[in-house]
């Protein structure tokens, strides 16, 4: 059993701000992340391009030096390597966190917390959940969908050349996927909910989307369904027909939830709406567990465009602040 007295589980650039918070107030701490550093951003899309400036990406005001306005994947990933490595931060990567056994005392008020991993059990005082929202895609629910043709994720439009690719979804993972694969050299069909492209897509790409659609080089089924998926082709249901297209790959870019089910174990309370919000403490980020926080995109819950890097930096400080002033 390793002892520590803050467990942070995530090692995005959300935990990591959490580890810096903590450390610049001599707090001890552990930041667990089951996969490389900064594992979500790692399985963007090769070609991924962020909405936000580089500037607003920053770190304790460490400079995010970019040749361009809004940075990569690749330059966001050498960016937070380089404020892991210049803060020599105490993170272990490829470790999963199993569960955690909550062992405080309601009498005593002294906050214990067991968190296992497959690797290790730390014993620590209080837990920061910052694992964001980005392993648990939103299903479709429909026939064919375990199929090996069907993704949830994209990495690269060269994987697709010559193919008859269906793409799900109007926010701009599934926009982003399309003109990629279409510029590769893939026949791209979407298929998208509402009446039109998403307002959210990213405003120097919503034209160009528009534009492949309308010139009838990207087809486009609005208001239309996915409604089932064979090895050679799908059905669309659209307001006027159900269609049967030849079909070679489908990406179901329909977006992505938190972990429900270990916020739940956790006896995290949520609100009882379609959004699924955690509760928590604004000035603090404290959950309605003590001793459990709540740090980045996970606030949100199923508001998975309410918070982004940008915007949810903040929680480490009030997080780290309400721990040391717990000390005291």
């Amino acid at each position: 059993m390793k002892f520590t007295e803050v467990v942070i589980v995530g090692g995005g650039p959300i935990g990591i701000a959490c580890g810096i918070a903590l450390q610049k107030r001599g707090i001890d701490y552990t930041i667990i992340e089951k996969g490389t550093l900064v594992n979500s951003l790692f399985n963007y899309p090769k070609n991924m391009r962020f909405f936000s400036s580089s500037k607003k990406l920053e770190i304790d005001e460490i400079p995010f030096v970019c040749d361009q306005t809004k940075p990569t994947r690749d330059q966001a990933l050498e960016y937070y390597r380089r404020v892991a490595q210049q803060y020599k931060l105490n993170i272990q990567l490829f470790e999963k966190v199993d569960r955690i056994e909550n062992q405080s005392s309601k009498a005593t008020k002294q906050l214990k917390f067991l968190v296992h991993t497959d690797k290790n059990t730390y014993n620590a005082h209080q837990v920061i959940l910052a694992t964001g929202f980005f392993d648990i895609p939103k299903a479709l629910n429909i026939k064919g969908e375990e199929l090996a043709k069907v993704s949830h994720y994209f990495d690269d439009g060269f994987y697709y050349v010559n193919q008859k690719l269906v793409v799900v979804g109007a926010s701009n993972s599934a926009i982003d996927a399309a003109l990629e694969c279409h510029r590769k050299g893939a026949d791209v069909t979407l298929v998208i909910r509402g009446s039109e492209v998403g307002q959210r897509v990213k405003y120097w790409v919503r034209p160009d989307i528009i534009n492949r659609i309308e010139e009838g080089s990207i087809k486009a089924y609005y208001q239309s369904e996915l409604k089932e998926i064979t090895s050679d082709h799908v059905i669309i249901q659209t307001p006027d027909e159900t269609l049967r297209l030849e079909n070679d790959f489908v990406l179901a870019m329909t977006g992505y939830q938190p972990n429900f089910q270990f916020l739940n174990e956790l006896g995290v309370s949520l609100i009882e709406d379609e959004h699924k919000a955690p509760s928590y403490d604004e000035q603090s980020m404290q959950s309605n567990i003590p001793g459990i926080y709540l740090a980045g995109v996970i606030v949100g819950g199923m508001k998975t465009h309410k918070w982004f890097i940008e915007n949810s930096i903040i929680h480490a400080d009030l997080i780290a602040q309400h721990i040391a002033t717990s000390k005291n």
